[in-house]
């Protein structure tokens, strides 16, 4: 549509609502406010990219937004005040008055009974390093009247978890549409529990939207979503929905979810379990003031079923053996090139040495991307002594024949 049509007949512009979902209570938390354009037919077109459009003059993003925001909070306020309204508002017009357009309208609706801190101003982070001290700046000020802010495109452009670690938003939006159903990819994966872990440091929660699938479902449970929206649970709509409209298909969905996690769980320690078990008889059997190289080769002998690459660390990381891997013809051999290399910079390193000290156990490690493989591994360290340490890496062949273990 031509935005020139839009403004001229701002009569047809109408605010559509689509539910945002708490996974606490699984009930209505909020509505994401969509500018939607009614055609003479009756249909409605989506005109949310208006916001975003930077050729479109920065007056007409103003008043359409007034326009839209003030209907839906006069809706609001006549339906169900409790309800959080999420707007998406453009960068380049805020960050240029400073938020005085918006902080002026917003006092005109506290003065009909809004409350401020039911307002989350959605903005997309493309901001330009020069303008992030400002950016921060604004945000402070914005909430500090009570105003949530909600940053999308997190990462899309330039990788940002330290632009966000930066501006502190209040809410951080993940869009996983890109997720296909029965697709699970490990790389975005490792990102949103990246981004989780940033979000609860800052303070922030995760809203994932266009969940369209309860795999995107899934996924967005996994790394932290406190908040999802999406088609799965309901299209934009002209009204509120009943406020606990889905309660029983989230709480049916969280049940399998946390069945399937608890069974993974389980076999996770179960493969531990077995780990332990079997290196502790094993290493029964070898001398322990061997030659580490030669318990690295006849540990990965015993255990060619589990794994296809041994060493020896000491406490403080550093590679005492050389690598004992497994060729294409089952034989064990020995690779000398990570002998003396030192691998405490690893994440959890340290801790999962301490820890082995601590419980005398083996540890199984998370799912990772080997580099030398390309492939999804996971790692058991064990325990020889007080400073010496074995790991054993498990390829992805042995862990896609187990059920739970990827």
């Amino acid at each position: 549509m031509d935005p020139v049509e839009i403004m001229l007949n701002l009569k047809s512009v109408t605010p559509y609502y689509q539910p945002i979902i708490s996974a606490e209570s699984q009930m209505v938390a909020g509505y994401a406010v969509i500018p939607v354009f009614r055609m003479d037919d009756g249909t409605v077109q989506n005109i949310e990219w208006f916001f975003n459009d930077p050729s479109i003059p920065e007056e007409f993003h103003l008043e359409l937004g007034k326009h839209v925001l003030e209907k839906a909070i006069q809706y609001q306020l006549e339906t169900d005040p409790e309800m959080d309204l999420f707007f998406n508002y453009n960068k380049k017009v805020i960050m240029k008055d400073r938020g005085e357009n918006l902080e002026k309208f917003l006092d005109r609706q506290i003065e009909k009974g809004f409350r401020a801190d039911k307002f989350v101003l959605q903005i997309k982070e493309d901001f330009k390093q020069e303008e992030m001290d400002s950016a921060q700046n604004l945000f402070k000020y914005l909430k500090s009247s009570g105003i949530r802010i909600a940053l999308y495109d997190i990462g899309e452009r330039r990788g940002g978890l330290d632009r966000l670690a930066y501006l502190k938003p209040n809410i951080v939006e993940i869009d996983v549409s890109f997720m296909k159903e029965n697709e699970s990819p490990y790389f975005y994966r490792d990102v949103h529990y990246s981004l989780s872990l940033l979000s609860q440091k800052i303070g922030a929660s995760l809203l994932f939207k266009e969940v369209s699938t309860y795999n995107q479902l899934s996924h967005a449970w996994r790394n932290g979503g406190r908040f999802y929206q999406g088609d799965y649970f309901s299209r934009p709509l002209p009204e509120f929905t009943e406020k606990c409209f889905c309660k029983e298909k989230m709480a049916k969905d969280f049940r399998m979810i946390v069945s399937y996690e608890q069974k993974k769980i389980h076999a996770q320690l179960q493969l531990a379990n077995r780990l332990n078990q079997k290196l502790k008889f094993e290493l029964d059997k070898i001398q322990t003031d061997e030659a580490v190289d030669e318990i690295a080769l006849k540990t990965g002998r015993a255990c060619t079923n589990y794994t296809f690459r041994v060493y020896i660390c000491n406490s403080k990381g550093l590679q005492l053996s050389a690598n004992a891997e497994k060729d294409e013809d089952g034989q064990w051999r020995l690779y000398e090139d990570m002998r003396n290399k030192n691998w405490s910079w690893r994440p959890y390193f340290l801790e999962n040495i301490v820890r082995m000290k601590v419980e005398q156990k083996g540890i199984l490690s998370d799912l990772y991307t080997d580099i030398s493989r390309n492939e999804q591994i996971r790692t058991f360290s064990y325990p020889l002594s007080d400073d010496l340490y074995i790991f054993l890496d498990i390829p992805y062949s042995f862990l896609f024949e187990q059920e739970g273990l990827l």
